[in-house]
């Protein structure tokens, strides 16, 4: 049984912990990804975001994925999605995308956006199966990033 829950700072090592391995697994880590590291509280939580995380029966976390503000574009981000290689394929990462997009339901957000990498296709059909339409791709973030997709609430 997995729960999906809200962030709480004794799982900010975790959070790190579950987004460098899938990074480096396939990319590098870039110096958005340390800022955002770095300040988890002050770019996310303190800033009107959260992070959720997939807790299992005996509470390893094995997922987690974050809403992250951009106040100045008026919308937020999905961003830092990650789940365990041994949990992947079992529904964690739409469990977590679910609350994600239920809790910005709650809070009155209208635009959530993403940046992704077509090399990773679970990533991509998960986000598509959420409800997310790719939009032409300018200004990412990231060099990883080779699609930029969007769904309005």
């Amino acid at each position: 049984m997995i729960k999906i829950i809200t962030y709480e700072p004794r799982y900010k090592d975790d959070f790190i912990r579950l987004n460098k391995q899938w990074i480096e697994t396939y990319f590098r880590l870039e110096q958005s990804d340390l800022n955002t590291f770095a300040h988890i509280d002050d770019s996310i939580i303190r800033n009107s975001g959260q992070i959720f995380l997939a807790i299992s029966a005996d509470s390893q976390v094995l997922g987690c994925c974050a809403l992250k503000p951009h106040p100045e574009a008026d919308c937020y981000e999905l961003a830092k999605m990650a789940v365990t290689p041994e949990a992947q394929g079992k529904g964690i990462g739409r469990k977590l995308g679910e609350a994600l997009l239920d809790y910005a339901k709650s809070h009155g957000v209208k635009r959530i956006f993403l940046e992704g990498n077509t090399r990773l296709e679970a990533s991509i059909a998960l986000y598509r199966k959420l409800g997310f339409r790719e939009i032409p791709l300018e200004g990412n973030a990231y060099e990883r990033c080779d699609i930029l997709m969007e769904i309005k609430l």
